[in-house]
């Protein structure tokens, strides 16, 4: 009899109880108010009549019909196409090279190309001008040396050359880590058969790292295609995303073209992920054995060796341009027609401190919000995914995840539309600060679910099972065995969404109503339209930075401390 009670202890825990009933109810409720309704009236608004509720297709039909319109559809796939074969450039020979050869400074090299993802795209953009643009150092330097000049950064090369740059981290750290799972097998059979050298890598490994490859790309074009900030900052206004901000912010929430190019963005957002998917589908890219745990590692002759760091120190030089041309710029005084700053100041940086420190403030007040929002919904959706039968439960996931496909304008949009006008108790306007937070948390919640969604994964379902066998309720049962065992993983979450949260441009861009409420990406990009304000611009730029790159480490130590635990108990 004893041997029998632990099944329907299990089924017990497993069905849903009214408390678990209530709790995604809850969430639906926030996922459907600050996701689905904001997204779902931009859609309508675009499939309706300007000024009165008639379904329609005819902005459809002005916005293929309109020259800007689809020039700037051409311009933003072609951008987002090039800045993946710009980004594959530079991700391709470290990772091949990192992962391939027994090559000192792996570690290093990985971590100085993950860099330029803590810094947003729009400021690299300006300290890449600086050394790239028409009078930057680069083409100075060409120019008194051979008299002619390269347009690095003219017109729609500017905005691939930066996100070429800027995004190259995705494809990188996917990519690195498929070839890390090749069987060493296969290439040792392949170099058996006579293939070596760059037919060995077209032909075995790159076809079976494909799967990472892609979903790095993927990433890449899905990113390029919805930015708003760095066309803008770069005064390259017909692509999509600027148009529908520009349509939006000029002629008003009445117009429905904006909301039509948010629903072409979100159509182009969606496809791109599907075809990632469906490239590798029907593809059997798995290995019956994991014969030496990835790609042998040879040893390179003298010569590949200074050929393989020459390579290595070129893009490591080419990627972190844009945070030595900030830091440059965040202590200069002049940087103009010359290859480095004309003298030097600290007065950037107590110029911030003492005007613009209210962006650092909101920005730690909005994050720290979003995120601890993200960690508690992200905890709840996981533990009623993983741990109850609750009818509906996989939609709450889908749904929160479904925030990654949205981009950042299209929320923005969505909530000027949904929130404008709308007034809490007591009064205070809804689009304020508080709709910020929302659309924060909104965007951010994927990253923070994953975390939380891994660390419930790790923990025994037993133990909460003896917990309940003791006499211990549900609820005590989370708050004492539960929470404490993911807690690395919820604040991996909470440090995740807090740091990408701190630098979200494209949706607060729209939401900002007063100066008093900007945080502190908006202040950059303000700062950043004058020549007058880049140096103090600069000076924030670094502390966004460090802010974001004190947060990762953070998050790489919780989540390694994480690791480390379960391995101490054994």
């Amino acid at each position: 009899m004893t041997m029998a009670l632990p099944a329907p202890r299990a089924r017990a825990r497993l069905s849903a109880t009214p408390g678990q009933i209530a709790l995604a109810l809850g969430i639906a409720v926030f996922l459907a108010l600050f996701l689905v309704w904001p997204s779902a009236t931009v859609i309508y608004v675009a499939f309706t009549e300007k000024g009165g509720g008639a379904f329609t297709l005819v902005n459809f039909a002005d916005f293929f019909r309109t020259d800007l319109f689809l020039r700037s559809f051409w311009n933003s796939f072609y951008v987002s196409a090039m800045a993946v074969a710009g980004a594959s450039i530079l991700a391709l020979p470290l990772a091949y090279i990192t992962s391939r050869f027994a090559f000192r400074g792996t570690a290093l090299i990985q971590t100085l190309g993950f860099l330029p993802l803590i810094m947003p795209p729009f400021v690299g953009a300006v300290a890449m001008q600086l050394f790239f643009g028409r009078n930057g150092s680069v083409n100075l330097l060409l120019d008194d040396a051979f008299g002619f000049k390269i347009p690095f950064m003219e017109g729609l090369n500017g905005v691939i050359f930066v996100q070429s740059i800027h995004y190259f981290p995705f494809i990188l750290i996917n990519l690195s880590a498929a070839l890390r799972n090749i069987d060493a097998s296969m290439e040792e059979a392949a170099q058996n058969l006579g293939s070596s050298g760059f037919r060995l890598f077209r032909r075995i490994v790159f076809p079976l790292a494909m799967p990472g490859y892609i979903a790095g790309a993927s990433l890449v074009f899905v990113k390029v295609f919805d930015d708003l900030a760095t066309p803008l900052l770069l005064n390259v206004k017909d692509m999509l995303a600027p148009q529908a901000y520009l349509r939006v912010t000029s002629i008003g929430i009445a117009d429905p073209m904006g909301y039509v190019i948010a629903v072409v963005l979100i159509v182009a957002s969606v496809a791109a992920m599907a075809l990632s998917a469906l490239a590798t589908r029907g593809i059997d890219y798995s290995t019956v054995q994991r014969g030496g745990g990835g790609l042998a590692r040879r040893k390179l002759r003298p010569y590949e060796s200074v050929l393989a760091y020459l390579t290595v120190m070129l893009i490591l030089l080419l990627v972190l341009a844009p945070h030595a041309g900030l830091l440059l710029l965040s202590f200069s005084t002049v940087w103009s027609f010359s290859p480095l700053p004309d003298g030097y100041t600290i007065s950037h940086y107590a110029r911030i401190f003492g005007e613009s420190s209210l962006y650092i403030k909101n920005t730690l007040i909005y994050a720290s919000l979003a995120g601890l929002i993200d960690v508690v919904l992200g905890t709840a959706i996981a533990y009623l995914v993983l741990r109850t039968r609750l009818v509906g439960r996989d939609m709450l996931d889908w749904a929160a995840s479904a925030a990654l496909a949205v981009p950042g304008i299209v929320l923005g949009i969505g909530y000027l539309r949904a929130f404008y006008g709308v007034k809490l108790w007591d009064g205070t306007p809804l689009a304020s600060w508080i709709v910020i937070v929302l659309a924060l948390a909104t965007r951010r919640l994927p990253y923070a679910l994953r975390a939380c969604y891994a660390a419930l994964q790790q923990i025994s379902v037993s133990l909460e099972e003896a917990a309940e066998n003791l006499g211990a309720t549900k609820l005590r049962t989370v708050r004492r065995i539960v929470t404490p065992l993911m807690m690395g993983g919820m604040l991996a979450g909470f440090v995740t969404s807090f740091a990408t949260a701190a630098v979200e441009l494209s949706a607060t861009l729209m939401l900002v109503q007063s100066n008093s409420d900007a945080p502190l990406a908006y202040g950059l990009y303000v700062l950043m339209q004058s020549a007058a304000g880049r140096g103090p611009g600069a000076a924030l730029g670094v502390i966004a930075v460090l802010l974001v790159g004190v947060c990762t480490v953070l998050s790489h130590f919780v989540i390694e401390r994480g690791r480390a635990m379960p391995q101490a108990g054994h």
